[in-house]
């Protein structure tokens, strides 16, 4: 979105359309709608955004609930933005530390400085980006003690804040429109750099969200790493330092699900192996906020499970295990990878309906089903994967 595209939306006009035009449903006649709008006497310009925003708005209820029929957005924006309920554990953070002013060091559209306020915390948030910054300051204009200044962090007077919060980029934007995004995965690569992250953290409370992909080596020693799931979905990996850092953690997952949430820690950087043995009756995948920050083999050791081939993230065992952070299966086959008869066997077995997982195995599970062809009223999952030191077809059975 660019400035005069954002101007346009918030204008009278702009708001006017936005409330009349209300929550897009998926089912929204789109061409119909642009037709009655066009007829109306609104130019195609303020057509388009209003459109464009109403999917927004649409999209973001998922990360901002109500709040953002509220709110602007734009699509780089709201990808990177932080959901509400996990950026409030950021904001607990501070609280709990006795932190009360916090510079928010690249607030995208808000959402990191709209949970810390709501904690009535004392907000400066700071965004490089012009149209970006303006929205971030519409989004937040209603908390008396947020502002919001379009600045280069890297360039500012730090030292009368008592902590930061900062979201590298780990996007820049593509394309023509500047729309598209594209992921960055090295940390070099990030923007503020991540030198500067451990600079600003060296002497106050600093939180650092980061792409859960982050390789363990790169955590410094004296940072608290934590993994967040919300309910399934790996959302990030942060970094806490100094006293909104826990002494006695070094690696911790969140799961968050609709019922509550759940955390598994560890006080050792170094991750403990889950033991190695034959397949049992019982397959569990876990979370992946759990595989990521190598807890693995304590949510192993605490459910007296085990792994089947070395670095393959299955668990198994010769009972089911309810646990939030496992998705249980039973084995009804164990099978050799062998695509001829595999297709042969489900074929017997008429599933023509079939889930494809796979963990260490070379395989794109669209393009196996392409080749299995499944056909037949029944269902199926498969997961194809290493067995000690082979590659095997499970059959199994999703239990709820």
């Amino acid at each position: 979105m660019d400035r005069a595209s954002f101007l346009t939306l918030i204008s009278p006009a702009g708001q006017s359309l936005l409330a009349e035009v209300g929550d897009l449903e998926t089912k929204t006649d789109v061409l119909s709608l642009v037709s009655k709008l066009r007829k109306a006497g609104h130019s195609p310009e303020l057509v388009a955004n209003v459109l464009s925003q109403a999917r927004l708005r649409r999209r973001a209820q998922a990360k901002f609930g109500e709040f953002a029929n509220s709110m602007f957005f734009t699509e780089a924006g709201l990808e990177q933005a932080s959901r509400l309920k996990v950026a409030a554990l950021h904001a607990g953070r501070f609280r709990a530390a006795g932190v009360t002013n916090v510079a928010d060091l690249g607030c995208g559209i808000g959402a990191e400085t709209l949970a810390m306020a709501s904690l009535d915390i004392e907000v400066s948030a700071f965004e490089l980006d012009e149209v970006t910054a303006a929205i971030a300051a519409y989004n937040l204009a209603s908390f008396p003690k947020v502002t919001v200044d379009q600045a280069d962090v890297t360039k500012l007077e730090l030292t009368q804040y008592q902590g930061f919060f900062i979201d590298p980029a780990r996007r820049e934007l593509d394309g023509p429109s500047r729309e598209t995004t594209k992921r960055k995965f090295d940390l070099q690569d990030l923007s503020p750099s991540f030198e500067f992250v451990l600079e600003i953290a060296k002497s106050k409370p600093t939180i650092a969200k980061l792409g859960p992909g982050i390789d363990h080596r790169d955590i410094p020693e004296d940072a608290e790493a934590v993994w967040v799931s919300d309910n399934g979905d790996l959302v990030e990996a942060g970094l806490y330092f100094n006293s909104v850092r826990r002494s006695d953690v070094s690696r911790a997952a969140i799961l968050l699900t609709p019922t509550g949430s759940h955390e598994i820690t560890s006080s050792k950087r170094s991750r403990t192996d889950a033991p190695i043995g034959e397949i049992s009756d019982y397959v569990f995948e876990p979370d992946n906020s759990i595989i990521r920050s190598h807890l693995i083999g304590d949510l192993a050791l605490a459910n007296d499970l085990h792994i089947f081939a070395p670095e393959i993230a299955y668990l198994t065992g010769d009972r089911q295990i309810e646990s939030p952070w496992l998705k249980s299966f039973k084995v009804i086959d164990n099978l050799v990878f062998d695509r001829k008869k595999l297709k042969a066997y489900l074929r017997e077995r008429s599933i023509g309906t079939l889930e494809i997982k796979k963990r260490g195995a070379d395989i794109t599970p669209e393009q196996l089903r392409r080749e299995l062809d499944p056909k037949g009223p029944n269902s199926a999952t498969l997961i194809v994967t290493r067995v000690g030191s082979t590659h095997r077809v499970l059959l199994v059975e999703s239990l709820k």
